[in-house]
């Protein structure tokens, strides 16, 4: 057989490309039980759905070599007509059924498990997740510790074998928080709370980012997540609430309008003021900034008499 050269160079070339994208293929490296059930799911998939494409592509092979053009073939070697073949009928009814039956029950069943906080891997560590807000403003991460009183932008700081339980909302355009080694992403929303339970087993830096595009800071909304031993991060916690600046609401609205920033830490948290997963704190970035959302994206208030008026 004649090989054409020049086109198998660029399959190589095409194959280096694509495989390049794949440096990192963190969810295959999971670091706490949220990722594991999520890696799971998505190998079991894999490996069931590569086993149809096999018995596809064998039952394809078998089906020319038998009903090719030869010199042997006659008139009842093959019959077309299968109008009301009942056999035929039944396997290609019940067999995507049971394909489709195969694959829903596990991913429904882990999606539902994902929804509570997981259970603790080790002996005596906490079972009560830790909860952090963390909000979405254009293009950063602000993270609120309730509990203990402090705030992070564009980092943070969780403890080991501990559920944290992530309350996700945004300050304006519609964000996802993803941190492909500790699990898979949930949206955040202005006006609206939605909760993501993660956790880290191992102790390391992983990294976080937003995964939905949201305009020209996108690639910059990135942070790390330090995950420690609980003794640690409870010193970082002290250090961080004697040492660090409280935040004023001045600051705070600075730091929410549109742009990038650096990473910062405050011994007080946004929502005394204001809840952006609530109806109430749904609009507090734009009441803040109308008049540069007028100027950047057009948010003019015009009855609709105004507008047709306008279109004339």
């Amino acid at each position: 057989m004649r090989v054409n050269k020049k086109g198998l160079t660029l399959i190589l070339v095409a194959i280096l490309c694509l495989l390049s994208g794949c440096e990192q293929m963190a969810i295959f490296d999971p670091k706490g039980p949220v990722a594991e059930s999520q890696r799971n799911l998505i190998v079991y998939s894999l490996y069931f759905m590569g086993g149809i494409i096999l018995v596809v592509y064998v039952a394809f092979t078998i089906i020319v070599i038998k009903y090719r053009n030869h010199k042997n073939r006659t008139e009842e070697s093959y019959d077309g007509n299968m109008h009301g073949n009942n056999l035929i009928e039944t396997i290609w009814t019940v067999i995507p059924i049971l394909i489709v039956t195969a694959l829903a029950i596990p991913t429904v069943t882990t999606l539902f498990d994902l929804e509570k906080p997981p259970e603790a891997s080790v002996e005596n560590s906490s079972k009560d997740p830790l909860v952090v807000y963390a909000t979405s403003a254009d293009w950063k991460w602000i993270f609120s510790y309730p509990e203990e009183g402090i705030e992070t932008v564009n980092y943070l700081h969780i403890p080991t074998d501990r559920p944290i339980e992530f309350r996700l909302s945004s300050t304006g355009s519609m964000a996802a928080l993803w941190i492909p080694q500790l699990g898979g992403q949930k949206y955040n929303m202005a006006g609206m709370e939605t909760i993501l339970y993660l956790q880290a087993d191992e102790p390391g830096v992983y990294k976080g980012m937003n995964s939905n595009f949201n305009g020209e800071g996108f690639a910059e909304q990135k942070f790390k997540v330090h995950a420690e031993d609980p003794g640690a991060f409870q010193d970082w916690v002290k250090d961080k609430k004697a040492n660090a600046p409280k935040l004023t609401q001045k600051q705070y609205d600075q730091l929410i309008k549109p742009g990038l920033t650096d990473k910062q830490t405050y011994s007080s948290t946004h929502l005394d003021w204001v809840n952006h997963g609530t109806h109430a704190g749904m609009d507090y970035e734009i009441s803040r900034f109308r008049d540069l959302y007028k100027e950047s994206i057009g948010l003019e208030r015009k009855t609709v008499k105004e507008s047709i008026e306008n279109e004339k």
